[in-house]
């Protein structure tokens, strides 16, 4: 396969926002380098993209850049790439047997879209319904937090997120909605400003949808 035509696969993937797989794409051997020893590869690959793109690396501005760009990437908005970034879920039983719907509402969440390395900016709301088990109400900001913190695909994140929720909480009866503006639409190709995408996953009883339609009132009256 030539190069040209490689690429415009690689473009084709990219314009449609398609995922290879439900599972974050890594190698074996993630973990095998320190945080610091990535950063400092990071750091010297990032300085030649710099100086590529023409940029006088000598500037008192720019010569840290390179420093910075690493440090955000391993310490903030790709740590949720290690496991050991998981946040800790302590489950507490339903001792007061509530039995309706907990739902929270406009979680805020940052993203990176992995296909142009973008933003993707939104909201989650999240509701369930306990089969005897439950978490703290910031235990699901969090969990929301951890996958973000990733290059992601929406659909990818929400089935990850969706999925983690129903292990944790031992139940199917779990909804998660999320709104996002994705930069990739924005900034660039379409570059349409106004849009933003939605997705939806749930199970147990949400599959009913009279207690969707809850979940929605409940949310909506949040906005």
């Amino acid at each position: 396969m030539s190069i040209l035509l490689e690429n415009e696969i690689y473009d084709l993937i990219g314009d449609n926002h398609q995922m290879t797989s439900a599972e974050t794409p890594m190698r074996e051997d993630a973990f095998v380098k320190t945080d610091l020893q990535k950063m400092e590869s990071i750091q010297k690959h990032f300085h030649s993209i710099m100086e590529e793109m023409g940029m006088d690396m000598t500037d008192d501005s720019l010569k840290g850049t390179p420093h910075r760009v690493a440090k955000m990437f391993i310490q903030e908005i790709f740590s949720g790439l290690d496991p050991k970034n998981k946040p800790k879920i302590s489950v507490f039983d339903n001792s007061y047997n509530y039995d309706k719907m907990l739902v929270e509402a406009n979680i805020s969440f940052n993203s990176t879209c992995e296909h142009h390395f973008l933003p993707i900016i939104g909201k989650a709301h999240i509701g369930y319904v306990s089969s005897g088990k439950v978490i703290g109400l910031s235990k699901l900001n969090r969990i929301v937090d951890y996958y973000s913190r990733r290059p992601q695909v929406q659909e990818r994140l929400i089935m990850q997120i969706f999925n983690e929720l129903k292990a944790v909480l031992e139940t199917d009866n779990v909804i998660v909605v999320m709104e996002a503006k994705h930069l990739c639409v924005s900034s660039r190709g379409i570059k349409d400003e106004s849009s933003f995408t939605s997705t939806i996953q749930y199970g147990g009883i949400f599959d009913e949808k009279e207690n969707r339609n809850d979940f929605f009132n409940m949310i909506n009256s949040e906005k």
